[in-house]
C-alpha cells in the first residue's frame, strides 16, 4: 500500500472550491462526466462513470472532507482526506490519501494532480 500527499492552491475561496469538490452539478462541469455526491456521512458517491466510487465519512462545509475509496477487497480501507484553508484570497488545498494499493497508485496520483485538482484550478482559471 502505498500514500499520496499533496499541497494545490486553488485561486477560490474555500467555500467554491468546496462545492467543486461536493456538489455533483459543479463536478460534472469541471470533470465533464455526471456525478454522484451528497456530503453527508455514510452518503456514497461514484465519479468518471464509476472510476472512483466510495463512501463519505466526514464533511466538514467548506474546510474538511474525509472519503474512503472502494479498490476491491483491502483489509484497510483507502481514506482520501482533503483540507482546505483560506490563504491569502486562494484556498489551499491538502489531500492525503492513504492505503492506496500498489496496482493503483501511480493513476490514482497522477489522478489527483491532473484530473481532480488539475481540473478544478482549470475550471477556476480557465486561461492558465
Amino acid at each position: 500500500m502505498k500514500s499520496f500527499s499533496k499541497v494545490f492552491v486553488i485561486n477560490a475561496e474555500a467555500e467554491d472550491v468546496y462545492a467543486a469538490l461536493t456538489n455533483p452539478v459543479t463536478i460534472a462541469i469541471w470533470s465533464g462526466y455526471p456525478a454522484i455526491m451528497k456530503a453527508e456521512p455514510g452518503e456514497e458517491f461514484s465519479l468518471w462513470e464509476g472510476d472512483i466510487t466510495g463512501r463519505i465519512v466526514e464533511a466538514v462545509t467548506n474546510k474538511k472532507i474525509v472519503q474512503e475509496w472502494y479498490f476491491g477487497e483491502q483489509e484497510e480501507a483507502s481514506v482520501a482526506t482533503i483540507i482546505l484553508k483560506r490563504d491569502n484570497g486562494n484556498t489551499r488545498v491538502t489531500v492525503d490519501h492513504i492505503n492506496i494499493p500498489d496496482d493503483d497508485f501511480a493513476n490514482i496520483s497522477e489522478g489527483w494532480r491532473e484530473y481532480i485538482m488539475g481540473a478544478i484550478q482549470k475550471f477556476f482559471n480557465p486561461n492558465f
